[in-house]
């Protein structure tokens, strides 16, 4: 278990050049560009929006020698410009793509099924030996852990409910288990050789899907002694509130798990879009504080000051403050006790009139609502937890 979070499922660090993934380190967010991997000025300009925007790593697609070639381009001109963040190259298809691709990125994702050939799969001598089809794998995969192992360079392993290779799906079916199992044989082929730089995904359009295959996986892989880092995504999530509520669902329920060590939020806008929206996820699973949290009750009748007008104040006057929990309450009925892990409190005490906590204690009572939020202002200075906008 993690010192920091004692439910997150621990796992061992990989390092992917600078920005090291798994065991204490923070949940990583990551997103990918959407440019012609060819354009080089389009991709560079929009990798870095993605990075001033919080993104730790940025994935790109190679689906060709020629972009793969290009990556190179690509990553000397951020480098060019100061930005040192990780790049991860999305390959798909030939193996051969993957071991130019682990040369030039920190890390290389590979999708289990393609490397297989379906000619393969059918053979009828091949079709009832998984130890033949896995040798053949292993064949193939050779060449890229020792171009990996010699430039220090991870590998995703990115199993896609969508893209299941023939010879799983004739095994398990279109099932959680089949997914799971798609990554793991890879994993095992990978400790064959003695390599240890993996990573996992294992990701669905169809998020009770995704759930359910990566509490498989982690409980897998805590039976077989594996202990590697997870990233997290719902695919095809789509574009604006659904998107995000889609994401958040798949996502949440697994950092609620303690799984999960990397996190992309897939939507259909620009990249940098999904940066914000991936640290409200992990701020609101509690596993990686980024800014205030602000705890609200949505009023009721006993509510007698304009809670709405109160919040927006609070907000934009300590939005600032990271890593602080404030609580505007309606009323004393109920306030006190669900803001119980706040650290100040904004509770309604009656007509017009507010009471402010320091956690659980009460030390102003009966303030007017018009001057409340400079008295709560005043609370945090002088408690010491105030700092000004402009030193941050």
């Amino acid at each position: 278990m993690s010192s920091e979070n004692p439910y997150r499922f621990q796992t061992r660090v990989v390092n992917i050049g600078h920005v090291p993934l798994g065991g204490d380190n923070p949940v990583r967010v990551q997103s990918m560009t959407n440019t012609d991997t060819l354009d080089t000025r389009s991709t560079v300009s929009q990798a870095i929006r993605m990075i001033e925007a919080g993104c730790e790593y940025v994935r790109i697609a190679v689906p060709y020698m020629k972009e793969t070639e290009n990556l190179r381009e690509i990553k000397n001109a951020l480098r060019r410009q100061g930005y040192k963040t990780p790049i991860i190259a999305d390959v798909h298809f030939k193996a051969e793509i993957a071991e130019v691709a682990s040369t030039i990125a920190e890390k290389v994702r590979i999708n289990p099924g393609n490397y297989l050939p379906k000619r393969v799969t059918r053979h009828a001598s091949h079709a009832n030996d998984p130890g033949v089809a896995l040798e053949l794998i292993s064949d193939r995969l050779s060449p890229l852990l020792k171009i990996c192992r010699e430039h220090g360079t991870a590998i995703r392993i990115g199993v896609n409910h969508g893209s299941l290779s023939e010879r799983i799906m004739n095994l398990y079916g279109d099932t959680p288990l089949g997914m799971a199992e798609s990554a793991l044989e890879f994993a095992r082929i990978c400790e064959s050789h003695s390599f240890h730089d993996l990573v996992f995904s294992i990701k669905a359009s169809n998020i009770r899907m995704m759930i359910a295959a990566n509490r498989l996986l982690a409980e897998k892989m805590h039976e077989a002694g594996m202990n590697y880092p997870i990233h997290l995504g719902v695919t095809e999530a789509g574009a604006g509130e659904d998107g995000r509520i889609k994401s958040a669902i798949g996502i949440g329920s697994l950092l609620a798990d303690g799984i999960g060590d990397t996190i992309r939020v897939s939507l259909t806008e620009d990249p940098e879009a999904e940066i914000p929206a991936a640290y409200s996820i992990l701020q609101s699973a509690g596993v990686r504080i980024t800014k205030t949290e602000f705890i609200a009750c949505p009023s009721c009748g006993r509510t007698q000051y304009n809670i709405q007008e109160a919040l927006k104040n609070i907000q934009s006057k300590t939005s600032h403050l990271k890593g602080l929990k404030i609580a505007v309450m309606g009323c004393v009925v109920n306030g006190p006790g669900e803001m119980a892990d706040a650290h100040y409190g904004f509770v309604g005490a009656g007509s017009g009139k507010i009471h402010l906590y320091k956690g659980q204690k009460l030390v102003r009572k009966n303030i007017d609502e018009s001057l409340a939020v400079e008295a709560m202002i005043e609370l945090i200075r002088e408690s010491g937890d105030w700092v000004d906008e402009a030193t941050i």
